[in-house]
């Protein structure tokens, strides 16, 4: 699959916004602490990838009913479900300077992950958490991604690249009483 930006500019995959907040203090410090770690930015984009997907749990899997959808709230609060924790992922990757889209794939509700930027190709990177049958790793050759859609049953990968998390995600992050609340009107399209 072609992976396509929504925009051709490629600093808008490094911009701090509301949600991918990178400029926030948790974000610069967390990001600083795992650098000090990384070789380069390979090593890095690996290190950060990993600390989101197996420190911050997903919420529906550790049954906590919070919540987040702004990077900085995902590594206080340590709890976001697929999105929240593509945010935070995009956040530490932003902070030091690898471009990092956002992208989606439908199941019966839409899935988020990201993409990150390296020798002048997007890389499919799923931060979700890995489970018994789901075993997602960071790679430049080749995606192990959490899920793989199934066209039969009307699953699909989005092949946008998007620079900012998509609306109807953050309409339903943001107007979610509690996850119970959230897994009612989490989008089923985009």
């Amino acid at each position: 699959m072609e992976l396509i930006q929504n925009t051709p500019d490629l600093s808008a995959y490094l911009a701090a916004d509301e949600v991918i907040d990178h400029d926030h203090p948790r974000v610069r410090e967390t990001a600083a602490r795992l650098a000090k770690e990384a070789d380069d930015s390979y090593a890095y984009a690996r290190l950060a990838f990993e600390f989101v997907r197996d420190t911050i749990p997903h919420s529906q899997d550790s049954g906590d009913p919070r919540v987040t959808w702004r990077a900085s709230d995902v590594l206080e609060q340590r709890t976001g479900i697929c999105y929240a924790k593509a945010h935070a992922l995009a956040a530490l990757l932003r902070a030091e300077d690898i471009p990092t889209a956002l992208c989606y794939q439908r199941f019966d509700v839409v899935h988020g992950l990201v993409a990150v930027r390296f020798n002048g190709a997007w890389h499919r990177q799923d931060p979700r958490g890995n489970k018994p049958g789901v075993n997602a790793q960071f790679s430049l050759d080749g995606e192990h991604l959490a899920f793989t859609p199934d066209p039969r049953a009307h699953e699909m990968d989005h092949p946008v690249l998007y620079a900012e998390p998509h609306p109807a995600v953050i309409e339903a992050l943001k107007a979610a009483t509690d996850r119970p609340h959230l897994w009612r009107t989490l989008p089923t399209a985009l």
